[in-house]
Order: structure tokens, then C-alpha cells, then sequence
């Protein structure tokens, strides 16, 4: 790890990863308490099924029905452990990164009851259709806790922080990557109730996917249609108009030509590197200090903080690593101080957009608010 951030490995109780990765300028110790709580065994992998009318797998994860919706403070599930609270990280920590216990996607667990359902067999097997097709969806989520508060998001973190979660999910993208089916890594931010977030707590997450998401089949399909340098088109398009909103050296922050949502804004690196693993530390270094900016520019647009997803798509693991650039596409469904952008029929049923907002109108309040930052202590 670079710049002096340590990763540390443990074990949960019930036998999930636990990595700890503690900042360049830790005021932590090397060791770390053992989680001693009597939990149940985990729940059985969720299982996928094929819709025969566009061939994409859905995940039935039940066990998720069970999960924490806006706990206390007291309560927190992400918070280190104390007497009173049995939560998921037994210690102290600057960022943690376990396993989910009720996953999306998860391993192929002994006695599971999935017996009958087999795995995916690769690209082949999950690009084929047919009728009532079912796999386990195997792969792996986990969380990426930010911080020990109990509130806040990335945009609130020192710099030192936001370098050790941004080494956090290049870390994870490489080792994720590598286990046995993993067809595609998602790292992602949800952020506000209005989004749909549970927990308060300042954490992220990372998806682990057994096949490659419809999202990047179509950017690959565009690959296809017109060139394999299709992103550095897009990049040098962005860069010669009028929706640029922040730049550096080795990124490049814009609001999209044909921007669906209200608010929303695409980051990308100058270079081609197809996910964040393959980032150099100069790259990651000048990361923090942008994408600090652009958040908290996308905070200071309103009274109160500003719902988002922050998605970080990545190249395929095994296809178009040549082609499909790493990016951030971050997204608000907020369209002004107290209105909503709800998917409408047109939207939510057929996936046809209505923009309320010009891009240009968006690009111009964003590169304003992102020229005079707020600065923020808190970590």
C-alpha cells in the first residue's frame, strides 16, 4: 500500500472477511479486538432467474426483507462495537471493508438448499435464453464503511481519508476481480433517504457481479458500433464544450451531452484505464482533490445536502478491458430546492427519458458551486 496506509485482515464470527485499512496518518494501533458475538450461520446464497423477455437475471434475495432501516446512533450496525451495541466491525477503525451478511450475491455455501440450481457457467451460459433458467448468484457485496460516525457521506472526509477509501476500493477491484466467476466489479455511493438509503453511516459499497451488467452489454455494444476509441472521443467532445465543470491533470469532470436526470455529471481520466485497480497513485492522489470538489460543490448547490448515486463503471473482467474506461457517473434525482424527479410511465416502463433540466443550465450551476468548495475538518 502506498503513502503508508495498512491493510489488515480478520474474520467475523461467522467466518466472513473483515479488512481494515488504516489511513497514511493513523492515530490507531496495529491490533485489532476479535469479533466474539454467537451469530446465526449465514443465510443461503440468493438464487438468479433469467427474464425471457430481454435475458437479463434478476437476484431473489430474500434475506434481505430483514435489514436495519434508519437505526439510532446507539444502534448503528457499522459503528465499532461496544457492550451495548453487537454491530458488525468488533473495533475501532479509519475504513473498514466486511462482507454483507444478507448479500445480492454471495458464496456457494455447503447445505445451502441450492443444490439443484447450479452455478453460472460463464459468459457463454448467462448470455444464452431460455425458459425458466435459474443460477446461483454467486458473487460477492460488501460494504465499505467511510468512517466510525455514525453520519455522513464521502464528500465530508479529509483528504487523507478519501486517499485511503479510494486505495480501499482500488485494493477490493483487484482482489474481487480474481475470485472464480466474477464477471464484473461495481464500487458505488448511495447517498440520502431520498435515494433509498437505510443507514445514515458514511459508507459505500462494492458489487461482485457473476455476469456482465446491461449497462456496460450496451456501452459495449457502442464500443462495437463506432470504434474502440470511444471514450477518449467522448472525453475530447466534453472537453472542447461548454459542459466541462472541473479538470485536472488526469480527470475530467462534465455534465453529459444527453444527461437523463436532472443532475448529473460523469468523471473521467485522461488516460485509458479500465477500472480503478489500474489507476496510478499520481492518479489517485489527484482523484481525492477533485472528486472532494465535485461533491461538495454538488452540496453546496442547495440548503441541505444533495441525494446521489455515485457509480464507478469499470471495464468487464475478462472483455473490453481495452476498450471500456473506468468512470464515474454520479446522478441526483433532485431537480430543485424542493422537487423530485419520479420516474414517470414513460420512464419507468419503457426507459424512454424526459429531461426537466438543460445540460448546459446544469453545467454552468455546478461549475459555480465547485469553484468556491467548502472545506471540511471531519473524517
Amino acid at each position: 500500500m502506498p503513502n503508508r496506509i495498512v491493510k489488515r485482515s480478520a474474520t467475523l464470527a461467522d467466518g466472513r472477511e473483515l479488512i481494515y485499512y488504516d489511513d497514511a496518518d493513523t492515530r490507531l494501533g496495529p491490533e485489532r479486538r476479535i469479533d466474539t458475538r454467537p451469530l446465526e450461520p449465514r443465510p443461503p446464497t440468493a438464487i438468479m432467474r433469467q427474464d425471457v423477455l430481454n435475458g437479463e437475471w434478476i437476484s431473489i434475495a430474500a434475506a434481505r426483507q430483514g435489514r436495519v432501516v434508519l437505526p439510532p446512533a446507539d444502534r448503528d450496525p457499522l459503528a465499532p462495537q461496544t457492550a451495548d451495541n453487537p454491530s458488525e466491525i468488533p473495533d475501532l477503525y479509519d475504513v473498514a471493508v466486511f462482507e454483507n451478511r444478507s448479500p445480492s450475491f454471495g458464496p456457494a455455501l455447503p447445505g445451502d438448499g441450492t443444490g439443484a440450481v447450479a452455478a453460472p457457467g460463464g459468459l457463454a451460459d448467462i448470455s444464452d435464453l431460455g425458459f425458466g433458467r435459474e443460477r446461483v448468484a454467486v458473487g460477492r457485496c460488501e460494504v465499505v464503511c467511510f468512517s466510525p460516525e455514525h453520519e455522513g457521506s464521502f464528500g465530508d472526509l479529509t483528504p487523507s481519508r478519501a486517499r485511503t477509501v479510494i486505495e480501499a476500493w482500488a485494493d477490493r477491484t483487484a482482489v474481487l476481480s480474481e475470485l472464480p466467476g466474477i464477471e464484473q466489479v461495481f464500487v458505488f455511493e448511495n447517498r440520502g433517504q431520498a435515494i433509498g438509503v437505510t443507514l445514515p453511516h458514511p459508507h459505500g459499497q462494492i458489487y461482485a457481479y457473476p455476469y456482465v451488467t446491461p449497462r456496460t452489454v450496451r456501452v459495449l455494444e457502442s464500443v462495437r458500433r463506432l470504434g474502440p476509441d470511444l471514450f477518449a472521443r467522448i472525453l475530447e467532445t466534453e472537453r472542447a464544450g461548454d459542459r466541462v465543470v472541473l479538470a485536472g491533470e488526469m480527470w475530467t469532470a462534465f455534465v453529459p451531452f444527453a444527461a437523463r436526470w436532472p443532475l448529473k455529471v460523469h468523471l473521467l481520466p485522461h488516460r485509458h484505464i479500465p477500472d480503478l485497480a489500474a489507476a496510478t497513485d499520481a492518479e489517485r492522489d489527484e482523484l481525492v482533490t477533485l472528486y472532494l470538489r465535485l461533491l461538495r460543490g454538488i452540496d453546496a448547490l442547495y440548503e441541505d445536502p444533495t441525494p446521489y448515486i455515485a457509480a464507478w463503471h469499470q471495464a468487464p473482467v475478462h472483455t473490453g478491458r481495452d476498450t471500456v474506461r473506468l468512470h464515474l457517473q454520479l446522478t441526483s434525482i433532485r431537480r430543485d430546492v424542493d422537487k423530485i424527479k419520479y420516474l414517470a410511465g414513460s420512464e419507468a416502463a419503457m426507459g424512454a427519458f424526459v429531461a426537466d433540466v438543460v445540460p448546459e443550465e446544469t453545467a454552468a450551476r455546478i461549475r459555480a458551486a465547485v469553484a468556491t468548495p467548502v472545506i471540511s475538518d471531519w473524517c
